[in-house]
């Protein structure tokens, strides 16, 4: 069986955040660029936007590790 140490969930978890910054950036980038939101609010809607996907991620992500051990 293969264990995850604490120092392998943190490095996991700070990919996952990074991504989910970098996911919620490009949103509102599109947003801006199609005119469906203003520069001068992105302080409300990023807020926002970060929210829904940081729980969608979150709800979603296994944070299991497969293991080599063959189940019979």
């Amino acid at each position: 069986m293969t264990l995850i140490n604490s120092f392998d969930i943190q490095n996991i978890m700070k990919s996952i955040d990074e991504q989910i910054l970098r996911t919620t950036k490009e949103i509102i980038v599109k947003f801006i660029e199609m005119g469906r939101l203003s520069p001068s609010n992105i302080h409300e809607s990023f807020k926002d936007i970060y929210t829904t996907v940081n729980e969608t991620v979150k709800k979603n992500v296994n944070t299991t590790v497969p293991s080599n051990d063959k189940q019979d």
